[in-house]
């Protein structure tokens, strides 16, 4: 048998298909559901199928070189063809909200934005650990910020959200999702103060972690069942947290306890089930995924923001609410600003700015050309300009170029 994964060699089956001698690619679910070190590995005996299963999964990827074929399997790139698809579909909805002001008026204040906001969650966490309470008086004013940064124009502060490593993974995911439930509330319609007490449970959705071990946060091997179960612990303790901080709404709090709850009731920590959670705990499902997805960690590397949608639009049939996902989508675009995209001409650009009604269609800075392999000099293109030829052909991953994206994200 060949050792050689191919394009073909990756296939899609349903988990009740899985059986001992088949080799996992992918768990096909987000790296905070499970508790594998990675998530391809070989399936040994019907104990880790049975894990597999417990876990809510109903579909994963296998690896037919490595491991027992599945007759009459989709594969991998055929599943990806039929997401795309789905997505480009999407681009002919686009409802979101012009921006008010234009990105370079913007981009500064963003910048000075987004450093606050990781000082105060960093510091927040520092003092939950020491036993101190949440001082909202320094949460409020944060969020009333990040909120009408968002509003005058989304593109200046969500391409930093990007900007993360596996050292301040922790406080800076909660800045991301805090910033990410702005965009996604404003693209729904809901009122500007449902808007911010959304967005203050996105800040503090996570703070129950500040009572988790950092050896079992950032642990780079198999977590135990122990480990696992007080890594899950952090909702319950977020919870416990916030129920205690005085000016909490139910709204902030539904968003801090329901985040980690999937729509066919495999979540935790009460396993509920579709309108059971709430609005707002469904967004904070959708959002909370999303960042971690793409973020680099110590065992996992960080997806790029379009194959991201792709997953969500993909585990929407299951996990997530489907209608939310696609409005989702619509929120921060199919390429979403700060992407890396390869255009028809060969050449990859970030995305810069998005234009809502013709989200295919962004304003692009061209820094590289893929066939020729070399720099350019940056050029801002804008793909709705009369006459421009260029066209989007795919998203790309920066370091697959080796591209440092700290030096074009905004």
């Amino acid at each position: 048998m060949t050792t050689t994964t191919t394009a073909s060699s990756i296939k899609k089956i349903p988990v009740t298909l899985l059986r001992a001698g088949m080799y996992v690619h992918d768990v096909n679910c987000s790296w905070m559901d499970h508790p594998f070190v990675t998530s391809h590995f070989m399936v040994k005996d019907d104990k880790r199928i049975r894990e597999i299963k417990d876990l809510g999964v109903r579909e994963l990827y296998i690896d037919t070189a490595r491991g027992l074929d599945a007759e009459d399997a989709q594969t991998e790139a055929e599943a990806v063809r039929e997401i795309e698809a789905s997505m480009v579909k999407l681009a002919g909805g686009a409802h979101a909200e012009p921006a008010r002001v234009s990105l370079a008026s913007e981009i500064e204040q963003a910048r000075v934005l987004h450093g606050e906001a990781n000082r105060v969650v960093r510091d927040m966490l520092r003092d939950i650990r020491l036993g101190k309470q949440i001082e909202m008086d320094q949460v409020e004013p944060l969020v009333e910020k990040m909120v009408d940064s968002i509003f005058r124009n989304q593109d200046a502060l969500l391409p930093l959200l990007r900007l993360k490593n596996h050292d301040d993974y922790t406080f800076k995911h909660s800045v991301s999702v805090c910033a990410l439930l702005v965009s996604f509330a404003r693209g729904l319609g809901l009122d500007r103060a449902v808007i911010r007490e959304v967005a203050i449970g996105g800040l503090l959705h996570d703070v129950g972690k500040a009572k988790v071990p950092d050896d079992i946060l950032n642990k780079p091997a198999k977590l135990t069942e122990a480990e696992f179960a007080k890594m899950k612990s952090h909702v319950v303790q977020s919870i416990l947290i916030l129920q205690n901080t005085p000016g909490i709404s139910q709204i902030a709090l539904d968003v801090a306890g329901q985040h980690h709850e999937r729509f066919d009731g495999t979540g935790y920590p009460n396993k509920l089930k579709g309108d059971e959670i709430s609005l707002y705990g469904r967004m904070g499902a959708i959002v909370d995924v999303y960042d971690a997805i793409t973020s680099n960690r110590v065992y996992h590397k960080g997806m790029s923001p379009t194959a991201a949608l792709g997953r969500l639009l993909e585990w929407s049939r299951y996990h997530f609410d489907p209608d939310l996902v696609r409005a989702y989508i619509k929120s921060i675009g199919i390429y979403p600003t700060g992407s890396l995209v390869r255009l028809s001409s060969g050449r990859l650009g970030v995305v810069r700015e998005q234009h809502p009604e013709k989200m295919m269609q962004p304003r692009v800075l061209l820094i590289y050309h893929a066939e020729k392999r070399y720099y350019l000099q940056p050029e801002e293109i804008d793909l709705v300009w009369p006459g421009c030829r260029e066209s989007i052909v795919g998203h790309e991953d920066y370091s697959a170029w080796d591209i440092d994206p700290t030096r074009w994200v905004n």
